[in-house]
């Protein structure tokens, strides 16, 4: 197995139909860089099948195509099959949910609140596990994604589902699957770097491992990208920059495994919601650009540690959630939230609600 007969599905998202509060920056920047070290390995760029979703105003030089559902449908299905590889690659960062059957949905770009569009993974795994795929296979899927409860987000359509043809089953093909987060949990991103943690963590593993397009074997061996991924996420989450703990499944090799690290222990979530509550009681929490401001606010390494959501409920827990290692963050954040809505009644419930979750102010 050779660079020159690979090919690789890279997809970043970071700009959604749905609109400006799901935007997320970073995921085509890790793309990019994803391909750069494809390329740098010898894999061949014609064989790099780059769909991006940038950020608008970050203009992106190489060529791309869309990541609509569409676009990502047909190369998956037409395009990737008729190079006939040995070692495929398949990359994967945006938004994404765990649906209410434990499976994977990533969210494509034209995604909208009405339509959320998405590619259902454990169905696309299945494909490429299938004779639709032709020859024998080595596949890494990396995929960084959120993996959270979709009933958490509390939306108000349901998610479409689209289940993608397959071929008859076969055991020529040996999949990988990396996957950011254990199930329920965030994928951490930082916004101020434009990078998620997991995949900075994985492309810093990858250019440690070989130097130059001839060093190291092919494909890199998956469970040492996942190791020594999971060592460099472990030291971020000492620091109290991310929780997440990746995870892998191994499917179709010799022996299978999809091993599940107990999530570290959060706060209760009894102990947020009133703070949380209380929050919801403030007009500025309906409005995604002012808790953007309000974030703003914040100090800039823990705002570059959190997870936004679209949803206010969800935003707001993810902001606590960012701050409660460190009381006096939460009263940085009472600070900022009485300088923009200076209601007295509403101030002196939101202090005793941070008093209680942390203690008096120091």
């Amino acid at each position: 197995m050779t660079p020159r007969r690979t090919v690789a599905l890279v997809v970043g998202i970071e700009r959604y139909a749905a609109g400006p509060a799901w935007r997320l920056p970073g995921p085509a920047r890790d793309a990019l860089r994803f391909r750069d070290w494809l390329l740098s390995r010898g894999v061949p760029e014609r064989n790099v099948l780059l769909h991006l979703a940038p950020e608008d105003g970050h203009h992106v030089d190489v060529e791309h195509r869309p990541a609509g559902q569409a676009d990502i449908r047909h190369t998956l299905l037409t395009e990737l099959p008729a190079l006939a590889a040995e070692v495929v690659w398949i990359w994967w960062g945006g938004h994404g949910v765990l649906d209410e059957q434990e499976n994977n949905r990533l969210f494509c770009a034209d995604a909208t609140a009405a339509d959320k569009r998405n590619l259902h993974l454990e169905s696309a795994r299945a494909t490429l596990a299938s004779e639709l795929l032709p020859g024998r296979t080595r596949q890494i899927w990396v995929v960084d994604t959120c993996r959270t409860f979709v009933e958490d987000h509390r939306f108000r359509n349901s998610l479409p589902t689209e289940m993608l043809p397959a071929g008859r089953r076969t055991g020529a093909h040996q999949q990988a699957v990396l996957l950011a987060a254990t199930r329920g949990q965030r994928a951490a991103n930082d916004p101020l770097r434009r990078a998620g943690l997991f995949s900075d963590a994985l492309l810093d593993v990858l250019n440690g491992l070989a130097e130059g397009p001839a060093a190291g074997p092919w494909p890199p061996d998956a469970d040492a990208l996942y190791e020594r991924t999971t060592a460099r996420l472990e030291l971020l989450g000492q620091r109290g920059d991310t929780e997440q703990l990746p995870t892998l499944a191994l499917l179709g090799h010799r022996r299978e495994v999809i091993p599940t690290p107990a999530p570290r222990q959060a706060a209760p979530v009894a102990a947020i919601g009133p703070l949380v509550d209380v929050l919801l009681d403030y007009p500025l929490a309906a409005d995604p650009d002012q808790r953007q401001t309000m974030v703003l606010g914040l100090p800039p390494k823990t705002v570059a540690r959190m997870r936004r959501h679209p949803l206010p409920r969800a935003d707001l827990v993810a902001i606590v959630t960012a701050l409660k290692r460190r009381p006096e963050e939460l009263w940085a954040l009472y600070d900022v939230v009485t300088a923009l809505d200076d209601d007295e009644e509403r101030a002196v419930a939101l202090a005793t609600a941070i008093g209680k979750f942390t203690g008096p102010r120091r």
